[in-house]
């Protein structure tokens, strides 16, 4: 066998270092760090790693600063299965792994706590940040890193908040060109000031398997992707947006973890029944649809676990506020409010305590449920037995409004359901619920974009984006947290991928109905001044006709001119004319908005609406009434002032 020059070249100077960090350890054995914190702490005389392992015999690690040798540098055991040591040789940007002895098993493990994970091998990469573990937040201290700074920025409060939901990886740039990535958002962001949006919502950014993903199956938690550009760019994508006065929440997946390339599985080789081991209920509490990877929100370890995540996610990275994906599932074992013998008490009381912990450093801090139960308790106070999730999303809503966008025929569109819609609410707090027509989950899994569904029921494209419109009015108008996905505004259709990206040519195709969401925005968030009750919480549905398809409401705050808002929709194909209906002040109430003009889409009809005078006289259980007219699938907005 023939050895190349370069095989047979002996490395004296590494061979020298590995004997000496050998016998070092062997005059020196391992001591617990007095350091605190849970996996790879730099700082300046080395580096803390420190790992949870209680089935194991012997704990390692290995890295880059060793050359990989696996039972150089041992952990010594703390108490409560904690293992940990101080290397010196380790300095940021070294990668590792940890190696667990268990009878004749060894394991090479990722650390769980890893900031940074790259690919192919998963190694666990040293870097400086949010140190996990502690009970408060603190950043390293080591020459080269960021010191972490006062956060300046609030989010808006919640009846101010509009939210558009977007996926890094389909997101792109203006010509719908790679790559799709956080730098690719932060160069979206004046486009979606200038829209008006007030929050973005990302779907899961955590490291997950593979190259394309929706994020909903993280096998690294603490590690951002580094397909859409890692910690420092996520850091940059949020610093970008608050300097555009938008708020940015995060996707957490806490109901699971994984299920690919999951380390964490049976990670110090205990388990029983085959299951999961010490992150992972062991029981029948384990099931969920993804897998059998419910975290053991009864082991103290496991709560401290997802409360740190919690903790980097705030601290670090200075997110404004987090979306909980499908709490039902971290509450009961079967995802609904049918089986009380399957509830999970450990799993509420994780949501409580780590909700309570948000509120109290910052009440500001937005705390979104994905229930999808209509159960009040996930949004009422932790002191009253609530989840303390100041919003959730709401089914009560978005499936009786798409029903009655996308049924085909009018006269099976139920206006007593569309009424039902905009009158639920989760206790007192109108802005309890985040209300939608489109999110990531009702335009997949067999469902498809509203422009779409309502192309294929009718066979009629020039339909869609009226409807669409619809829709599109009545979230912004409803009492409620608004919210649209990516793409929404310039109608994209279709159904959500994550290998299709955006085509943003639709953006300049369908400006007219960016300009409608931006007009409907404006008056959401009052920024003319004459629609305030569009944050208030009151609401009045007033009139309601069945057969002529049509529904009409007033939203208030404190009520008066600039003020009260009246919003009439028709949901029928035919033009209302001399419509009678009630109002509540007499005077003149002007069209604020009319969702019917070509300015918006060329097959609208451009119906004219002008000002409308109300005159005394009992209608609609209202003291005032005016008649007007309106278009074929539109909606109004008046208001006085």
């Amino acid at each position: 066998m023939a050895f190349t020059d370069k095989e047979l070249k002996f490395d004296w100077r590494k061979h020298l270092a590995q004997t000496w960090q050998t016998i070092n350890h062997k005059l020196h054995p391992a001591k617990p760090a007095a350091r605190p914190g849970m996996g790879a702490i730099p700082h300046a005389n080395g580096t803390v790693f420190r790992v949870w392992a209680p089935h194991a015999d012997a704990v390692f690690v290995t890295g880059s600063f060793n050359n990989w040798h696996r039972s150089q540098i041992p952990l010594a055991q703390e108490a409560n299965g904690i293992w940990s040591a101080n290397v010196p040789e380790a300095r940021i940007g070294d990668a590792y792994k940890f190696v667990l002895k268990r009878g004749g098993q060894q394991l090479l493990r990722t650390d769980p706590y890893a900031k940074d994970v790259r690919p192919p091998y998963h190694d666990g990469v040293v870097r400086n940040g949010f140190v996990a573990g502690l009970d408060t937040p603190v950043l390293s201290n080591v020459e080269g890193a960021v010191s972490p700074t006062a956060p300046t920025f609030q989010p808006p409060a919640l009846h101010e908040l509009v939210i558009y939901e977007l996926h890094v990886g389909t997101f792109g740039d203006e010509a719908g060109n790679p790559p799709y990535n956080f730098d690719a958002v932060i160069k979206k962001l004046p486009y979606l000031r200038i829209l008006g949006i007030n929050a973005i919502e990302l779907m899961p950014v955590k490291a997950f398997p593979g190259e394309l993903s929706w994020g909903y199956n993280p096998n690294h938690p603490f590690a951002i992707s580094q397909i859409y550009g890692g910690p420092e760019a996520l850091k940059r994508l949020v610093k970008a947006a608050h300097a555009q006065g938008i708020a940015v929440i995060v996707d957490v997946v806490y109901n699971h973890f994984g299920p690919g390339e999951l380390s964490l599985w049976q990670f110090d080789g205990w388990q029983q029944h085959g299951l999961g081991g010490i992150y992972f209920y062991n029981d029948w509490r384990s099931k969920t649809p993804w897998a059998d990877t419910r975290p053991d929100y009864g082991r103290s370890e496991v709560r401290r676990y997802i409360r740190d995540n919690v903790r980097m996610w705030l601290d670090e990275y200075q997110i404004d506020g987090l979306r909980w994906d499908a709490t039902s599932y971290i509450r009961n074992a079967h995802g609904h409010d049918g089986d009380p013998g399957a509830n999970i008490p450990e799993g509420w009381a994780l949501m409580q305590g780590i909700n309570g912990e948000m509120q109290h450093h910052n009440p500001r801090r937005i705390r979104i449920a994905e229930d999808l139960q209509a159960n009040k308790w996930l949004t009422e106070p932790i002191a009253a037995g609530g989840a303390g999730f100041n919003s959730q999303w709401d089914s009560q809503f978005v499936h009786p409004i798409r029903q009655a966008i996308i049924t085909p025929r009018d006269q099976d569109r139920d206006m007593l359901a569309v009424r039902d819609a905009l009158l639920f609410r989760y206790g007192a707090d109108a802005f309890s619920r985040v209300i939608y027509t489109e999110s990531h989950d009702e335009v997949a899994n067999g469902k498809a974009r509203v422009v779409h569904e309502v192309t294929v029921a009718d066979g009629n494209a020039d339909l869609a984006a009226s409807r669409a419109a619809l829709g599109a009015a009545l979230v912004f108008t409803a009492p409620g947290v608004p919210m649209i996905f990516q793409g929404q505004e310039f109608l994209e259709d279709g159904w959500f991928e994550d290998t299709r990206p955006l085509d943003w040519q639709k953006a300049e195709q369908n400006s007219g109905m960016v300009a409608l969401y931006r007009h409907l925005i404006a008056l959401r968030r009052n920024q003319q001044g004459h629609t305030r009750g569009l944050s208030g919480h009151s609401t009045n549905v007033f009139h309601v006709n069945d057969v002529a398809k049509l529904i009409a409401f007033h939203r208030w705050h404190h009520g008066g001119p600039g003020d009260d808002v009246i919003v009439v929709v028709n949901f029928s194909d035919h033009t209302l004319r001399q419509y009678k209906l009630g109002f509540p002040h007499g005077g003149q109430w002007l069209v604020r908005l009319n969702s019917d003009l070509k300015a918006y889409h060329p097959s609208f009809s451009s119906h004219h609406v002008g000002t409308v005078t109300a005159v005394p006289g009992e209608y609609d259980q209202l003291g005032y009434n005016a008649t007007l007219s309106i278009g074929p699938y539109s909606a109004l907005i008046f208001s006085q002032g």
